[in-house]
């Protein structure tokens, strides 16, 4: 995705590359961390390349996710907006350090998270244009929420779709066990934004 095509959208994107690149330097308590992915040898580096693709298409993913999130402080009126991205946030960057540390330990590239993201959205489900970015970040008030949510459920669906295709063709334990969070945790939250949207 172009984000730094538009300068506002970059803003937004380099905030969420600042926050995850935090989240890089925090090691997760041992009840967070993914099944055996600190360990050097064994089922930790049990992959295929269904799995480091998982990965490295799921890292600028989450990321686009958080950016888009970042807006709703600002710009959302529907308070209930606002904890959902918050939520958001906080449930995704974590993952992204997760998604990171299994790929360094596989010596596979990481993908950057606030930059190199222009195309993802040809190349992955759910992700959104730099148009619609931009549409995103010039609306405020119930406009921004409905298209926040509108957003969000189409986003949510492209992870849940990567996911159901990681648990179907990867072989890795500790990204298998993640592709299962991701798809119960937001298959959640689009109920929850389905409601809301209703409702707004």
């Amino acid at each position: 995705m172009r984000i730094h095509s538009a300068t506002a959208v970059l803003a937004a994107v380099a905030a969420a590359g600042g926050l995850l690149a935090g989240c890089g330097t925090t090691s997760t308590s041992p009840a967070d961390a993914p099944p055996a992915a600190s360990s050097a040898t064994g089922v930790g580096q049990q992959h295929n390349q269904a799995d480091t693709t998982f990965l490295q298409g799921m890292i600028p993913h989450h990321a686009q996710a958080i950016a888009m999130a970042q807006m709703a402080p600002i710009k959302a009126a529907s308070p209930q907006v606002k904890t959902l991205a918050d939520r958001i946030q906080t449930e995704q960057g974590p993952q992204i350090a997760q998604m990171s540390g299994l790929l360094r330990s596989w010596g596979a590239a990481v993908p950057a998270t606030n930059q190199g993201m222009a195309g993802m959205h040809a190349q992955m489900p759910g992700m959104m244009s730099d148009q619609q970015m931009r549409q995103m970040m010039a609306s405020a008030g119930a406009g921004f929420d409905r298209m926040f949510l509108q957003m969000m459920i189409t986003h949510h669906q492209g992870a849940v779709t990567m996911s159901h295709t990681e648990l179907a063709q990867g072989s890795n334990p500790a990204a298998r066990h993640l592709a299962q969070q991701i798809i119960t945790g937001q298959q959640a939250e689009i109920s929850q934004m389905q409601t809301l949207l209703q409702q707004t």
